[in-house]
């Protein structure tokens, strides 16, 4: 029996009968759950003494005695007192972001208790298309995992004026990608707000099919939300926002109807702030969200997935049960699945964890999933099969040529001297960067850099289709404080070849090595070089995520000892070619900055203007 078949999540019609004979009696139970302290997030309540009655995936019976419905087969788990909570829900991901495949993502996260989650694969989208989307959803299909998928709606971010993707996204693949089934459950993220806003046709087309095909949209919107455009962007129908980092941001999008989605990733650290709209403000909780959108491999491993979640926002004042429901109940509403799951009812499919010791510790020692055990004491109890990628996955990173010192050479107006120039300035724990204008020397008619200048250059090289496009620019706050160079395939959204460092020679042994490993990340200092391969589309590995996860973390390490010294300091990195993030981006089409009026192409250089 293949995974997706043991691990069925059948329709609830197709279940009524057997569902009802095993609460009557008639038709006993695959497996009951007794003496538990369910942790009600329909009532918002903690209820002692309390069995719980599975038929095949779904619940038939909650209450105080299940003994009616126990046969010869039916397997018993003694909660013996302990809490008993429905399965974990993350509202908004990118498993790409993790580095691994899905396969391998569920084995992460299925012992930390999350057993679902709507995920927004628009990194593999930007690379492959809708047949790289087709692949994340068949496989996550065969996980455990109740894995919900989202159309990328912003391929490339932009347009192809600003960047270059490996696919475009329009109206009509998003109609397309809604057939291939109800988990196909939403619109995802829509980056270009100011499209929506000033009426971008492809942008207001794609949203029109998602409503037209029963859908809810996504949204990521980075203004300010005090003025008209909030009101705006939401008037096109867009219910759900993750880019909140402040109390202000929550309350804003929730008086609009919108969903307020509060982040902690592994470099995120949105929850703190925006938390204070329910613990300082008293706004209502039931369209607050906890959610992750990226969490590198070490993390999920250090920290955890949705479970670090909640047990952050417990530890900001939120009342337990409080921040149970902003990971169940809430996100299952949003996308309108809350008879399915993220809730302990009768009918509902039975994934639920158990918690040990103090229910504000979040601390899962068993995951039951679709009505199997799947996880126990921090371990996988399954065995996931693999999944078969096909060759054009694996080989996506086309470059023109080896690259060169050269191509790192930034040419100035003047022979020598000195210019203002823009750097990106990165923020530690942020998204969004700043303009910082720095002073650059001119040699020969060439930017000079020095280790002791604390400036980078920051170079992107389109990789998709051999256009041979390139930008270099500057990066400031990286830390580099020896010659050191980093090079990846994962640079948000596009995913194109992406170079940071203070040495031409050892960014162009960086990106060579990346591209001879058909993508990943490589750290290249003047003694070493520390590679993390990731050959699915550029993104992802398939190896066991506890091998990743170690990589990732001597990526990390890597990254310090050159001076790199922030948090989960790649993942902050990975979003410097982001061009939909405030305030300075980059691209392999040039320098763009965030603006009142949207996104504007700026140079290098400010004698330039």
């Amino acid at each position: 029996m293949s995974t997706s078949q043991f691990f069925a999540r059948p329709q609830l019609a197709d279940c009524v009968p057997d569902l009802v004979a095993t609460a009557r009696g008639d038709k006993k139970a695959t497996l009951v759950i007794k003496n538990a302290k369910l942790v009600n997030v329909c009532s918002g309540e903690i209820q002692d003494g309390i069995s719980i009655g599975v038929q095949g995936s779904r619940i038939a019976f909650v209450g105080a005695d299940a003994s009616h419905m126990i046969g010869a087969d039916t397997k018993i788990i003694d909660a013996a007192g302990r809490y008993v909570a429905p399965g974990l829900l993350d509202g908004h991901c990118h498993i790409e972001s993790s580095q691994i495949t899905p396969t391998q993502f569920a084995r992460a996260v299925l012992p930390k208790g999350t057993t679902g989650g709507f995920f927004d694969a628009h990194e593999i989208t930007n690379v492959l298309g809708l047949p790289g989307l087709r692949l994340m959803l068949d496989e996550a299909r065969q996980t455990p995992l109740a894995a919900y998928m989202q159309v990328a709606s912003c391929v490339p971010s932009t347009g192809p004026d600003m960047e270059t993707a490996g696919a475009e996204i329009g109206p009509a693949e998003v109609a397309e990608a809604f057939t291939w089934g109800p988990d196909m459950i939403a619109l995802g993220e829509v980056m270009n707000f100011p499209g929506v806003v000033f009426g971008d046709e492809k942008m207001i087309g794609e949203i029109q099919a998602t409503l037209r095909a029963g859908r809810v949209a996504d949204g990521h919107y980075t203004w300010p939300v005090d003025d008209w455009r909030i009101s705006a962007y939401a008037a096109s129908g867009i219910t759900g926002c993750h880019e909140s980092v402040n109390a202000e941001d929550v309350i804003e999008r929730v008086r609009r109807g919108m969903y307020a989605k509060m982040r902690r990733g592994s470099a995120w650290h949105d929850v703190a702030e925006s938390i204070k709209a329910h613990t300082d403000y008293g706004i209502d909780t039931r369209r607050m969200m906890l959610v992750t959108d990226d969490r590198s491999p070490e993390s999920l491993v250090d920290e955890g997935h949705m479970d670090f979640v909640v047990r952050h926002a417990i530890s900001q004042g939120v009342r337990p049960v409080t921040a149970f429901q902003m990971a169940t109940i809430n996100t299952a509403e949003r996308f309108g699945v809350a008879r399915d799951v993220g809730t302990i009812t009768p009918a509902s499919i039975a994934d639920i964890i158990i918690l040990d010791g103090n229910l504000a510790d979040v601390n899962v020692v068993m995951t039951i999933a679709a009505g199997q055990v799947v996880a126990e004491n921090g371990k996988m109890t399954v065995e996931l099969p693999e999944f078969e990628y096909p060759q054009e996955a694996i080989n996506s990173v086309h470059l023109t040529r080896a690259v060169t010192e050269q191509d790192f050479v930034i040419e100035a107006p003047i022979q020598s001297g000195e210019l203002t120039a823009r750097a990106i300035g990165v923020r530690e724990n942020h998204v969004d960067t700043t303009e910082d204008l720095v002073s650059v020397r001119i040699e020969n008619g060439q930017v000079a850099l020095k280790v002791e200048d604390g400036i980078s250059k920051l170079a992107v090289i389109e990789r998709h289709k051999g256009t041979g496009n390139k930008t270099v620019g500057l990066a400031s706050r990286v830390g580099f404080n020896v010659p050191a160079a980093i090079a990846t395939t994962v640079a948000h959204d596009c995913h194109n070849v992406m170079i940071i460092g203070n040495s031409d020679a050892l960014m162009a042994q960086a990106a060579n090595a990346v591209a001879e490993m058909q993508g990943g990340i490589a750290v290249v200092t003047e003694d070493k070089i520390v590679k993390l391969p990731l050959p699915v589309a550029g993104l992802m590995s398939n190896a066991p995520f506890e091998q990743v996860a170690e990589q990732s973390r001597a990526v990390s390490q890597a990254l310090y000892q050159a001076g790199c010294t922030m948090n989960y300091a790649f993942m902050t990195l990975s979003l410097l070619a982001l061009v939909v993030i405030p305030e300075l981006r980059i691209s392999d089409l040039g320098l763009f900055k965030m603006t009142e009026q949207g996104f504007v192409k700026v140079p290098l250089f400010i004698e330039e203007q």
